[in-house]
Parts: C-alpha cells; structure tokens; sequence
C-alpha cells in the first residue's frame, strides 16, 4: 500500500484517518453502551446471571480468541479485503442483536461481532501503519486512533445510558448507522491495495486453527474466573488446556514452511515489551473502571446514566491524546510518556483506595481526571512502540499481536478484580460495610498492575538512555537488533 496518496492530499489523509478512528470508535462505544444495557436486557428478557454474563463475555472471547490470526489475515489476504469485510460482518450481526428475543441469540451476535472486529481494528491499524510515513505523522495518527479508541469507550457510557432510557434495542441499532457510514466512506477513502501474492509455500492452516483453538480456550478460562467457584472444573480445565495449545501452537509453527506467526517476531524486545505494558495497563484500566461501576451502582444506588455521567471525566484522554501526548513524545520518546502514564495511573488508582461510603463527586474526581490523562500518556505511545521496529510486511501481525494483549489484558483485569472481591465478602453478613471492605481490597489489583507496567516501562526507560548514548557516540552498539528500544521518533 503505497504513502503516496496521503502525503500528496493533506485533506484526503485526514478523511481517511477519521474513517479508520470511526471504526476503533464503533468498536470502543459499542462494548461501552452494551455494559450499560446488560442489566435492563436481562431484566427485560428474563435472562439468567450466567446468561447476562456471556452476553458481555462472548465479545471478548471472539475478540480474544481470533485476533492474532485477523492480523495476520490482514497482512496475507489484503488490508482493505479484511477491512471492509469484517466491518460488513460487524454491521450485520449488530442489527441481528438488536431483533434477538432470547439470551442464546445476544450471545450468538455478540461472538460473532467480537470476531468481527478481531478482523477489522488490527487491519484498521495496519491501514495507518502503511499509509503515512514512518516519522511524526505517522506516530500523530496513531495516538489520534487510540485516543478516539478510548473516548469512544467513555463516551459509550453516557450514550448507552441514554441509549437505554429509549430501548435497550437501540444499543444495538446505533451502532449499525455509524457502521453504514463508515463503510460507505471507507470504500471511497481507504486506498487499493495491490492483491497479495498467494503464499507460494501455501497457508498455515494448521497454524490459524491451532491460534484459534489456544486463544479461545485461554481467553474462555480467563473469562470463567469472573463466575466464581460456580463450575470451577471447566474453568481450571481450561486455564490448564491454554498453555498445553499454545506450546502446540509453537510446534506447528516452528515446522510449518510458511509460518501463520513468524515465531522470530518475538525477538522485537520493544514490541514485546509494549505489548505486556498494553497488557498491564488496560488490565488495570478496566478492572478499577469495573470496581467503580458496581461501587457506585450497588452500593450507592445510584443510576447506569448518573454513573456514566460521573465516570465521563475519564474521557479526557479523547482531548489529551492528539494534542497533548504528541508534544510531549516528539521531546521525550515514547519510553518516558509511557512510564509517565503508568507513574500517573499508580498516582490514581492509589488515591482511590481509601474510598468511603459516601464519598461526593469531589472526592473521586482527582483519581478519574488523573486516570483519563494516564491514559492518555500511555496506550498512544504504546501503540506506536508496538510497531515501529517491525517490517511493513508484518504490521498487520504486530496489531493483532497488540489488540490480542490488550483484550487479554481487560478479561485479566476485570476476571482478577472480580474474583478478588468474590474471595473477600465470601463469609461476612454482606453489609454495607463488609461490601465496602471487599471493593477496597479489589481496588488493590489495579494498583499492583500499574505497578508491573511501571516496571516493565522502566526497562524500556534504561535502553531509550543507552540509545540516546549511541546516536551521540558515547557509547558502543550492542549486537542487538535495530529498533530493540522504546525510543521516540
């Protein structure tokens, strides 16, 4: 896919990115309005606990479980194919939501979407990666596209509880209108791509479904530790059946003559290096964003809207990512905006560990302005880090690489956090106090993943300084690969 055509049309590569930001939008407000609605849909359909909470757990099983091999699709059937496919799909299977009347069919649309967009944001991303130069500009679209990622998300509450003031139903048909758009637009702005060569060494296809089979399994015990003791035996099976096909998987593509994942990819330190950093950090995003939720719901009383109103405060990443992270990275690199966003979220999540019964707006504002703006700090630059020292021919796999860790990443935190606070009101009266306590004691989660993450972005810190030592000749190149450091363009 050719730069061209970005470089030469300020405007038409301005178009493109608001198109391709339209989709991690879609994707971000979609999970965003539908956690809102779970509560109305459930009362409105009769559905069971366990079925309400697969209807929000089948996203990110089939989000989880195919985006490594939606990545790699994008890299090895076309960009622009994946991306208006799955987008299709996604539209499709939104609308089929919103018509469902029982608990299987929710589920059913929520896989299938989840999927979806296990195709279309690593492409999406990929898109960027390969449309604008290697530089500044290309480092300015992306923290755009992650900053609209996350506002979308914050947005998505206030518009799902809006939302679900008029019909439940609308949390699924809202989403089909944008996605129209964006795909009417996208077939106009997103630039051809030349067709593929077939692999001459053919497809791993033993590899896509080993992927498949490793991450679904994985992503479904993980998803299974926020029910509890309740059916403890498909849940340890499957956290012990994950690593068993991951090291399958690894088989298959060490023999495999045209590998699905190019196992010496891995040996991009700085990538991986963001991607468990991306981990940690949505991880710990989510699961105190979780905690909060119910804190404010169930123990407050208070409204889906009066929460989503409170919590909007933490969209101030949508405003702070394309403005104000992108200075801050051209002066300092990505490897100090990163440790900076982690440092401010312990700053954050910290605060919030005290928390009281009747705690008013103003007490938890500190800890919701300063996480928007971590945020900010970090998921950008973190996103660029993932693939800057790849080949252009592999941005797609570095993508889903990326989006893989982080869907890991919020089923972790948010499973985490949930089984720690089951653990601890287990065996007290349930009262409000002890309910308290037990939110306290989940609140800890968040805190020790920031804490990871700083130290995993402080690696990171030590070899930007090496770096910065070897440009300026005071120092001798180790025998490490190019783009092994965090560093900032």
């Amino acid at each position: 896919m050719s730069t061209v055509p970005a470089a030469r049309d300020s405007g038409r590569a301005w178009a493109l990115l608001l198109v391709l930001c339209g989709t991690i939008f879609l994707e971000g407000s979609d999970v965003a309005m539908l956690a809102v609605a779970v509560p109305t849909i459930r009362a409105d359909l009769g559905l069971t606990t366990g079925t309400a909470a697969w209807v929000m757990s089948a996203y990110v099983l089939g989000y989880a479980g195919f985006t490594l091999l939606g990545g790699r699709a994008a890299d090895l059937l076309g960009r622009r194919r994946m991306f208006l496919t799955w987008l299709g799909v996604f539209l499709v299977f939104s609308t089929l939501g919103g018509f469902a009347v029982d608990g299987w069919m929710l589920i059913v649309a929520r896989f299938v979407a989840g999927v979806a967009s296990a195709f279309m944001t690593p492409a999406a991303m990929s898109i960027i990666t390969t449309s604008y130069p290697e530089g500044p500009r290309r480092d300015k679209a992306l923290l755009v596209f992650a900053g609209v990622g996350a506002g979308g998300f914050s947005l998505g509450l206030v518009i799902g509880g809006l939302l679900t003031e008029l019909g439940w139903r609308w949390v699924f048909f809202a989403p089909v209108f944008l996605a129209g758009a964006i795909l009417l637009s996208a077939l106009r702005l997103v630039p051809a791509q030349a067709r593929p060569e077939p692999a001459r060494r053919g497809y791993d296809l033993s590899g896509a479904a080993g992927a498949a089979a490793a991450m679904l399994v994985f992503a479904y015990g993980i998803v299974r530790l926020e029910h509890g003791s309740e059916g403890l035996g498909p849940t340890l099976g499957a956290l012990a059946a994950g690593p068993a096909l991951v090291a399958a998987f690894i088989v298959i593509e060490r023999r495999a003559k045209a590998p699905l994942v190019p196992l010496g990819i891995f040996r991009k330190t700085a990538m991986v290096r963001a991607d468990l950093g991306a981990l940690l950090f949505l991880g710990a995003f989510f699961g105190f964003q979780f905690i909060v939720t119910l804190y404010l719901q169930e123990l407050r009383g208070w409204s889906s809207l009066q929460t989503a109103i409170t919590l909007i405060a933490m969209g101030c990443d949508a405003v702070l990512a394309p403005t104000l992270t992108p200075r801050l990275v051209n002066r300092y690199g990505n490897s100090r905006v990163i440790l900076g966003g982690f440092l401010l979220a312990i700053v954050a999540y910290g605060l919030f560990l005290p928390v009281g019964m009747h705690w008013p707006f103003a007490a938890m504002f500190p800890t919701l302005i300063i996480a928007g703006t971590a945020f900010a700090l970090a998921y950008g630059p973190l996103t660029i880090a993932a693939t800057e020292s790849v080949a252009k021919e592999e941005h797609g796999l570095a993508g889903g690489l990326l989006y893989t860790f982080t869907q890991f990443g919020s089923a972790v935190g948010i499973s985490a956090v949930t089984a720690v606070y089951g653990s601890a009101v287990a065996g007290t009266d349930g009262s409000p106090g002890a309910v308290l306590d037990a939110y306290r004691t989940a609140l800890v989660v968040p805190v020790v993943m920031v804490l990871l993450g700083a130290a995993v972005s402080a690696v990171g810190l030590r070899g930007a300084r090496a770096a910065d030592a070897r440009r300026e000749g005071t120092a001798p190149a180790p025998r490490d690969e190019v783009g092994d450091v965090l560093s900032g363009p």
